[in-house]
Formats: structure tokens, C-alpha cells, sequence
């Protein structure tokens, strides 16, 4: 499954930054347009819509007791748990729980304007590019400092997240105020920090911090925030369970196919695959190898019994033909005779039992006016089967004939 990232502007809906990937892993292409004239989002394209970090308020808050994810109370309590903390009306607000959330418990909780969130959906899916997922750019993380640069020299913003940021991530304007609110780490968290700025800010982030960082393009960013777990779309954004169940397969399948994580996985799947192709061909040599060298036994067998016989094309044809040939050139008899079947059905009539009429026609005998139980129909075929006979009844008769005969 492909992805269409669109990152959502601070305005009302116009002209959306968007990233494609056909994998998930890499980049294919970026560029900015209209909701209409967006990248096509058909069958197999997962549509994520990706919120900047400052259109996003992070709050850590306690849950009570029997208030969870799909708790039909959980909206009105974190209004109610965040009123004192937010400066709109928390009916003009959306609030997203976050990924793996239980009942009674610390849990970061992510706030947005409904409204402009709104705005947004409907103007994309009014577009044909219907939202599957909404993650924020950032969200609050472990670990240590990671400061990002972004934005345009004119409003050059500073992105921060880590353990020791206040409120899980800030947003603020580039500038020596700014710095003064970072967190002070120690001399050996500075060196893990990790500092990144985008093409356009990168002269302007190296004056003002006086490092040097690396170069992070926005649509790298974007790809990123989709690998995170978080997703914005709940409560009245959020989609059905089948939507959601055949979301998470798609990001599975993606993963599987393209994430580095799995390649050792891959490469055991298909070592696996091309050992059994292996084995299978194998096999199969083996097979038409045992069958040609029983071919060419039968064949030998053939021209060693008859050397008359040139050129073999049906070996166990030519046999029977030529056994026949020398059985009637010696006055042999065969099972196809009417002697040989005379004395094969003498040996297993009922007793006290002469048939009225005897027909001898292509090696069939026909006695009529015989009948037989079928315990004794049975018994008399296993007499005759070391004779090459085989007996069946009819209507007032009984049927005898060579073995194998139709």
C-alpha cells in the first residue's frame, strides 16, 4: 500500500504541502497544490493527513477508574479534566488519546481546534482524497533532546521534543529569547541531542546556535510522523472498525513488505521459497530419472526376449504381440482360448449344476443357466485369479473372461 501525505496549513483549506511513497520508506515525490489537484488517493493509497506542532497542545492527564478508550464519558471527561488548561471552549475543541491508552491511568492527551480540523477533512474529501489517519508532526517522546529548525528565514521556527521538554513538545520562533527556554542538559546529553533544520533555515539555525546540524527535509519529517502510532482521528473524526481493521492491515502488509526491520524476515521467506523450488526440481529429476531407467529395463527386456524387434514404441504392446505370435506359432494355448476357459470353469461350477447353453465369443465364455450365490461368485474368483480368469454373473448366466478384460 502507497501513501499520499498532506500536511495540513495553519489557514483555512487552499494549497496543501503533500508527499507521495510508494513503500512507505522512501520518498517519490513532494510538491504543494489544491485539494483537487492533489496526487490521486484510489485503491491502495492510505491517505494521512499530518498536523503541525504548532496547532497542537500536549496535556498529560490522570484517568479516573472505568474511563478508557471507547468509554462513551471519556470526551466529557477530559473536557472536564483539561478546562482549567485551555483557553477555548472545549466544544470547539478535539481531543485525541494516546496509542495503547488504558483506563485509570497517566496518559498524554492531544488538543486541536475542531473546527479548523473540520474545515480541513471535508475540504479533502470533498476533493476525492479522503483522510485515513491524522498524526501530529511531533509528539511527545523519550529520550533525549531533539531540536528541529523549520520554517522559512523570515519565520524560522524552533521544533523541540524530549524528555526534559515541558509539555511533551514545543513550537516557538527562532530567536536568543527561544534559547533561553531550552532545556539545560548535561554535558553528556548535549552530545546524544540531536539537532536538525531543513535546507531553507540552515545558515540562519548555525548562527543562532552556534552548531552545526543536519540537513532534514520537510517531507523526511513527514514520512516520519507516519511511522508513529499516534492517531488524531477519534471520537468525530474517528472511522468505522472494518476502516480502521483493513488501515491497520495495509500498514502491516507495508511494513512487511519495505521496513528495514523485517528484511532479515524477507530474506528467510525467500531462502525458504527458493529451497523448496530447489527441492521440488530436484525431485522431480529424480522422479523422471527412476521412470527412464524403468522405461529402458522394459525396453531391453523386450529386445533380449525378441530380437526381431528394431525399434521400440509401446514396449508392453509389442510384448503381448509377440508373446501371441509365439504362442500360436508353438499351438499353444492362451487364456483367450476356448479350452483353457472350458477347464477354468469347470473347476469352480456349482456342483450338480449343467448349463443349459454355452457361448464362446472373443475369449468370453457365457454359460447360461447357471447361477451362483455371490459368496461363492467371490470364492470362485479367487480360484480363478492365479488362472488369469475372472467370472461375473448376468441375468441367468455367468460370464467368464480373461483377466483385465473390459
Amino acid at each position: 500500500m502507497s501513501l499520499l501525505l498532506i500536511s495540513l496549513p495553519a489557514g483555512p483549506p487552499g494549497n496543501y504541502d503533500f508527499a507521495t511513497s510508494r513503500d512507505g520508506q522512501g520518498l517519490h515525490a513532494h510538491g504543494s497544490a489544491l485539494p483537487g489537484l492533489l496526487p490521486p488517493a484510489g485503491r491502495g493509497v492510505e491517505v494521512v493527513a499530518m498536523v503541525p506542532p504548532a496547532l497542537l497542545s500536549w496535556h498529560k492527564v490522570q484517568l479516573p477508574k472505568g474511563i478508557g478508550p471507547g468509554s462513551p464519558r471519556l470526551r466529557a471527561t477530559l473536557a472536564g479534566l483539561l478546562e482549567e488548561h485551555l483557553l477555548d471552549d472545549a466544544d470547539q475543541l478535539h481531543f485525541a488519546l494516546e496509542p495503547g491508552a488504558g483506563s485509570a491511568g497517566s496518559v498524554w492527551v492531544a488538543v486541536c481546534n475542531r473546527p479548523w480540523l473540520s474545515a480541513h477533512m471535508h475540504a479533502l474529501d470533498a476533493a476525492g482524497r479522503t483522510v485515513n489517519r491524522i498524526v501530529p508532526e511531533l509528539s511527545p517522546r523519550t529520550g533525549p533532546l531533539r531540536l528541529i529548525v523549520a520554517g522559512v528565514p523570515e519565520r524560522a521556527q524552533l521544533l523541540i521534543s524530549g524528555d526534559a521538554v515541558p509539555g511533551g513538545v514545543q513550537a516557538l520562533p527562532l530567536g536568543p529569547g527561544s534559547l533561553s527556554l531550552l532545556p539545560q542538559p548535561t554535558d553528556d546529553a548535549s552530545q546524544e541531542a540531536e539537532l536538525l533544520t531543513e535546507p531553507a533555515v540552515a545558515a540562519l539555525a548555525e548562527q543562532t546556535l552556534g552548531r552545526q546540524l543536519t540537513i532534514q527535509q520537510a517531507p523526511e519529517r513527514m514520512l516520519e510522523a507516519t511511522r508513529s502510532s499516534w492517531d488524531l482521528a477519534q471520537f468525530d473524526f474517528s472511522q468505522g472498525g472494518r476502516a480502521r481493521a483493513a488501515k491497520r492491515a495495509g500498514a502491516v502488509w507495508r511494513d512487511l513488505m519495505y521496513a528495514p526491520a523485517w528484511r532479515p524476515a524477507r530474506w528467510g521467506v525467500a531462502l525458504l521459497l527458493l529451497a523448496q523450488i530447489v527441492g521440488l526440481n530436484w525431485l522431480a529429476w529424480q522422479t523422471r530419472a527412476d521412470l527412464a531407467a524403468r522405461r529402458s529395463q522394459i525396453e531391453a527386456a523386450l529386445t533380449q526376449t525378441f530380437p526381431q524387434v528394431k525399434v521400440v514404441v509401446d514396449a508392453p504392446v509389442q510384448m503381448a504381440r509377440e508373446v501371441a505370435a509365439l504362442r500360436q506359432a508353438s499351438g499353444a494355448f492362451s487364456a483367450s482360448d476356448l479350452e483353457p476357459a472350458l477347464s477354468a470353469f469347470a473347476l469352480v461350477a456349482p456342483a450338480g449344476s449343467a448349463p443349459s447353453a454355452i457361448e464362446f465369443s472373443a475369449g468370453e465364455l457365457r454359460a447360461r443357466g447357471v447361477q451362483m450365490a455371490a459368496s461363492a461368485l467371490s470364492e470362485a474368483n479367487q480360484r480363478l485369479r492365479p488362472l488369469g480368469y475372472q467370472m461375473q454373473t448376468e441375468a441367468n448366466a455367468v460370464v467368464l473372461k480373461p483377466e483385465g478384460a473390459p
